[in-house]
């Protein structure tokens, strides 16, 4: 599960990263981005690329009420194209959620949860899948909501989570984004783990649970007790991933 994100990316910095047309929301720089919030998210709508703020809680456009409906902050890449809600998303309402690290929670020996702050190797913004709906209320108003796709980790983050978000890398940001030409199910090819060697985390502190915190003391390293773990090696080409 990918349940907290932060984005520093200023605005116009992000227009031209992702070849955005027109004014890019504002959006200060965020370090605890939580669920229900409002989040940054490249999409094209009526073939023009934008940057909106979205909440973060995929609600299908069909759901009459939302309060009796789950929340939806993940799609998982396996099942998406055959979920009732992410269905006509994976065809027509693909989206990119920028990020410039996230954090995932490992479960310790003890039943402890430590968090770890997650980003890339190569790149100081991630591009992560995601899908879009836009549901309207009864009373004509309409909201545009988004959740994150995952797929299995690789060999690093296997070390602290068993799931990670897809980060979409060079063409397959494009292809992802252009719902008109590429297919619900040659999208669903692009949702990969990312590539072994382009992830590194460290540990954080815990304050960064309290969703009404932020602030960049959220990202700093801490020293653990413990040592952090080591992302795992593949024993030969035809090994398999050991998940946990």
């Amino acid at each position: 599960m990918c349940g907290r994100y932060a984005l520093l990316l200023p605005p116009e910095a992000m227009a031209r990263l992702f070849s955005v047309l027109g004014e890019v929301a504002d959006f200060p720089p965020r370090y605890n981005i939580a669920p229900t919030q409002p989040v940054t998210v490249i999409a094209e709508r009526e073939g023009r690329r934008t940057a909106e703020l979205f909440r973060w809680g995929y609600v299908p456009h069909w759901v009459k009420d939302p309060k009796d409906f789950p929340l939806l902050i993940n799609a998982r890449a396996e099942s998406m194209a055959e979920k009732p809600a992410f269905r006509d998303a994976i065809r027509n309402s693909r989206c990119i959620v920028p990020a410039s690290g996230y954090y995932e929670w490992m479960k310790g020996p003890g039943g402890d949860r430590q968090p770890y702050y997650i980003t890339s190797s190569e790149t100081e913004t991630m591009a992560l899948a995601g899908l879009y709906s836009t549901w309207a209320g009864p009373n004509g108003e309409e909201v545009d909501t988004v959740c994150i796709v995952t797929v299995p980790p690789n060999p690093e983050i296997s070390a602290v989570y068993d799931r990670m978000p897809a980060i979409l890398r060079g063409e397959a940001i494009e292809a992802w984004l252009n719902t008109r030409d590429v297919t619900g199910d040659e999208a669903v090819t692009l949702a990969l783990p990312a590539p072994e060697g382009t992830m590194r985390f460290h540990p954080v502190g815990r304050a960064v649970g309290k969703a009404t915190l932020d602030g960049p003391e959220l990202i700093a390293p801490v020293t653990l007790e413990t040592p952090a773990p080591r992302p795992k090696k593949r024993a030969g080409a035809n090994a398999q991933l050991d998940l946990f």
